[in-house]
């Protein structure tokens, strides 16, 4: 039986792949094949899917020479929290390794709190995109044209402007670089008039329960993404839901429309890099021991204002 690798933080190693570098933490899983993502690894169980959320960070199309300690954990928690509070069908099973059907062998203690076991899905090969605030890429749009992912929007808007309504604004799913926004149209073409609307109504009638929930818990969350798969002919919600790396956090208390916000997110570290002087093509330069742990502050403080709850590592 071959043996795949299983990625986690701690003593790293540096592989070089395409265009990225990639952290690693290797112990055995023996027999399982393996996807490696950036920032999270799927393993194939047969019947359902193991997917183990890394500490590695990625930020301008490259996995960071430094992680960012328990990310993988609050990550996988605040997913977890989301999935049982929102109640839609999803793809979740156990986060609780101790309940899982692994190997004798593998190492539950690594996997504790960063793992998810889930059922398969055909995946539905659109980045469901909900935008309600007016901030990055929708914003660079918004002032050449007046409109975001070819939506046309009221004149006068300024950054970080609450949109009228939030907006559904689909997007390929890319294996390697960017993801490349599409129209509606576009979507009917890929999967069909159905599927096109029911991800739309669903992906927006997520966003607005999930943003009214955050925002009482003092988040704004100004955009995500959601993905969604099929069993059988029942769409469902996959992969991670709500969380920093899949949705812009800002603060409710320190919001002021007209300027870039402070976020819960890797946006803290994205800043950092583009104040240095790298040039985005070559590997990136190692985090400073302050820019590490200011960060991970942000993401244990967006998973303790959520839940309620204080993270424990």
């Amino acid at each position: 039986m071959r043996n795949v690798k299983l990625i986690a933080f701690g003593a790293w190693n540096r592989l070089k792949s395409t265009n990225m570098t990639t952290i690693v933490r290797e112990t055995s899983l023996p027999g399982l094949p393996v996807r490696r993502g950036k920032v999270r690894d799927v393993y194939d169980l047969g019947e359902n899917l193991l997917l183990v959320s890394t500490d590695r960070l990625s930020a301008f199309d490259w996995v960071l020479p430094t992680g960012i300690p328990d990310k993988g954990k609050v990550l996988t928690q605040i997913a977890a929290f989301w999935f049982g509070r929102l109640g839609v069908p999803n793809h979740l099973i156990a986060t609780d390794v101790e309940k899982m059907d692994l190997p004798a062998d593998v190492d539950r203690r690594m996997l504790a709190g960063r793992a998810t076991l889930c059922r398969k899905t055909k995946v539905v090969p659109i980045e469901c995109v909900v935008r309600g605030y007016l901030a990055g890429s929708g914003w660079n749009e918004y002032r050449q044209s007046g409109t975001v992912c070819g939506i046309a929007l009221p004149p006068g808007l300024t950054e970080s402007a609450r949109l009228p309504e939030p907006i559904f604004t689909p997007s390929t799913k890319a294996e390697e670089g960017h993801d490349e926004n599409i129209s509606f149209a576009r979507t009917v073409e890929i999967v069909g008039r159905e599927t096109a609307a029911e991800l739309r109504d669903r992906s927006l009638e997520i966003f607005h329960r999930g943003a009214a929930y955050a925002l009482e818990r003092g988040i704004i969350i100004a955009d995500t993404k959601f993905e969604f798969g099929r069993v059988g002919e029942e769409l469902i919600l996959i992969d991670e839901v709500l969380t920093p790396d899949s949705s812009r956090f800002w603060p409710a208390d320190q919001y002021a429309p007209g300027r870039g916000q402070p976020s819960f997110d890797k946006q803290f570290v994205r800043d950092w890099l583009s104040a240095t002087a790298w040039d985005k093509n070559s590997p990136p330069p190692p985090l400073p021991e302050e820019i590490v742990m200011k960060t991970r502050e942000k993401y244990v403080e967006a998973y303790e204002r959520l839940t309620g709850k204080q993270f424990v590592s």
